[in-house]
């Protein structure tokens, strides 16, 4: 929804004015890596303004995206709000929100905020993206009992914590940021999908009271070693790829595995996979695979629909694709290319 199309008339006589302040500063943005679209960098402004729209105030859900807005402002009326859109903004404090508290997701990806704050009220809040942004610690949630997913990725935030006493958080993404331990997760027993990718975590620990995780990322870390998953025995996709990891091991639990991303790592055989029955795809490529007998090892996994192999040793065989095709039957795509 456009700012043209906020106001939602469904009758004048309630709609009431909002202003909008836009700044003069214009920030600069990076790329997210990975992100399913990348972050927008707002157009500088020549000069102060303050834009009028008109919104309903029975209206539900309000778009302010890429608005140069400053400051969050003149809000109060809409009591009915349940979703509020403020992403590629330039807002640097999270305030003005304290009579909203029907809403129960909250987006402010890709500002200037550096503090968590003054979201006490929101105590029906489900959803939380602080995503690309200045913040530095995690603080500002000890009310926000429902929230459901937690987004804070590309921060600067150098330790998990203030998070193991949400009952109900199922999704956690603290991808590129500056960790360097996976600690106080503690209770955490609802929580579905955790991200991690891009810290500088040395180790895999701390997690074994996430028993109904399914989705774990760690890519591009610090990891030498696959261990303490003995407990995630609802895992269906797990990513530590970019990593020095040398050895498929310590899976003997994930028998429900559907997708094992272990790309561009030391790996040299290929192994500790079979129990897998679940296993459609398996990333393995930029490794150090060498022996056509790593292949004969997965003709036990019957479901594997996928492969990624390229930039191994093993690939450069000239009969590369038709030896895979052979071997494992099942497959539907080698690599980037599907199997014809």
């Amino acid at each position: 929804m456009s700012q043209q199309d906020a106001h939602m008339t469904n009758n004048e006589a309630d709609d009431v004015p909002i202003t909008v302040s836009n700044g003069k500063e214009n920030d600069e943005r990076k790329d997210r890596e990975g992100s399913a679209s990348p972050p927008a960098t707002p157009p500088p402004a020549d000069e102060d303004t303050n834009e009028i729209i008109l919104v309903n105030e029975e209206t539900k859900e309000l778009d302010l995206n890429h608005g140069r807005i400053g400051k969050i402002e003149n809000l109060e009326h809409l009591k009915k709000l349940e979703r509020l859109y403020l992403r590629w903004n330039l807002i640097k404090k999270i305030e003005g929100l304290e009579m909203l508290q029907s809403l129960v997701e909250l987006e402010l990806y890709d500002n200037q905020i550096v503090v968590i704050e003054n979201l006490d009220s929101l105590v029906n809040l489900e959803i939380l993206d602080l995503s690309f942004n200045r913040i530095k610690e995690i603080t500002g949630l000890e009310k926000l009992l429902n929230i459901k997913k937690l987004f804070l990725s590309s921060n600067k935030i150098t330790e998990i914590k203030n998070v193991n006493h949400l009952p109900n958080l199922e999704l956690l993404e603290l991808g590129d940021n500056r960790i360097r331990e996976i600690k106080n997760l503690e209770g955490l027993r609802t929580l579905k999908q955790l991200y991690l990718g891009k810290n500088k975590i040395s180790k895999i620990q701390n997690l074994e009271d996430l028993t109904n995780l399914e989705i774990l990322v760690l890519q591009a870390n610090r990891l030498t070693k696959i261990e303490n998953l003995e407990q995630l025995n609802k895992l269906d996709q797990l990513y530590i790829s970019e990593n020095g990891i040398t050895a498929i091991e310590n899976l003997e639990n994930q028998t429900k595995l559907q997708t094992l991303d272990l790309a561009v790592n030391r790996i040299t055989v290929i192994e500790n996979v079979r129990h897998m029955s679940d296993l459609e795809e398996l990333w393995l490529n930029d490794n150090q695979i060498t022996e056509w007998s790593s292949i004969e090892y997965l003709q036990q996994n019957n479901k594997l629909s996928t492969i990624y192999l390229e930039r191994n040793p093993i690939a450069s065989d000239p009969a590369y694709r038709r030896k895979l095709k052979i071997l494992l039957p099942t497959l539907h795509q080698i690599d980037a290319t599907l199997c014809r």
